[in-house]
């Protein structure tokens, strides 16, 4: 097996008591279900934040649709090469597309695709993970991903805020898993969204 993740994430105006035009049209969001795989990784990492002596991050609507945007547009696009890691964004879709270097000079790209693609006003952090063998179960997958995450320190770090990570609290999670790839989103917001995430049929 082998795998590849590195982290780098309406307002209404009223004058003399009368609404005025929207400033900031809300985006329309998909319906978002979660797979099996998608939740055993939500409980995985809850479950061990937990052993950390942490609280557990709410999962998010907004989080979880761009999680789940990405690792399609990383098994059908593929922008990611030896140059470009996983957090790259192809052109093929309506967001800004970029190639993540080592050097982080588009880090922002990452950091910002919540607010571009959903109603998610701040910024977003992501781990990714990769596999040669998608056809894992759901529960085997997610505990390999994990496993992953945690053997990495910077990704490690991001899942229990450590480090550098340390100064900020998670108050919003999403996840996406699709044919290999598995990526979770951290934000520092609460997600204004607040609809429930239902399993998938």
């Amino acid at each position: 097996m082998k795998s590849l993740c590195l982290i780098p994430f309406l307002i209404l105006f009223t004058l003399q008591g009368k609404p005025q035009a929207t400033a900031l049209a809300l985006k329309e969001i998909p319906e978002v279900c979660l797979s099996e795989t998608e939740r055993e990784i939500v409980h995985l990492i809850n479950e061990y934040r937990r052993a950390m002596g942490l609280d557990s991050v709410p999962l998010s609507k907004s989080l979880t649709y761009v999680a789940q945007v990405h690792v399609k547009d990383l098994a059908e696009n593929h922008p990611y090469s030896r140059r470009c890691n996983l957090h790259s964004w192809s052109d093929k879709g309506p967001w800004t597309p970029c190639c993540y270097t080592k050097d982080k000079k588009q880090a922002s790209c990452m950091w910002f695709k919540p607010r571009e693609l959903t109603n998610y006003e701040f910024e977003g952090y992501e781990i990714a993970f990769w596999t040669n063998q998608p056809r894992l179960d759901p529960a085997k997958f997610a505990s390999v991903s994990l496993k992953a995450w945690k053997k990495s320190p910077a990704h490690n770090n991001v899942i229990i805020n450590g480090s550098e990570w340390k100064r900020l609290t998670w108050k919003a999670m999403g996840v996406g898993f699709y044919q290999g790839y598995s990526v979770v989103w951290f934000g520092e917001d609460d997600d204004p969204d607040t609809t429930s995430l239902n399993p998938c049929e």
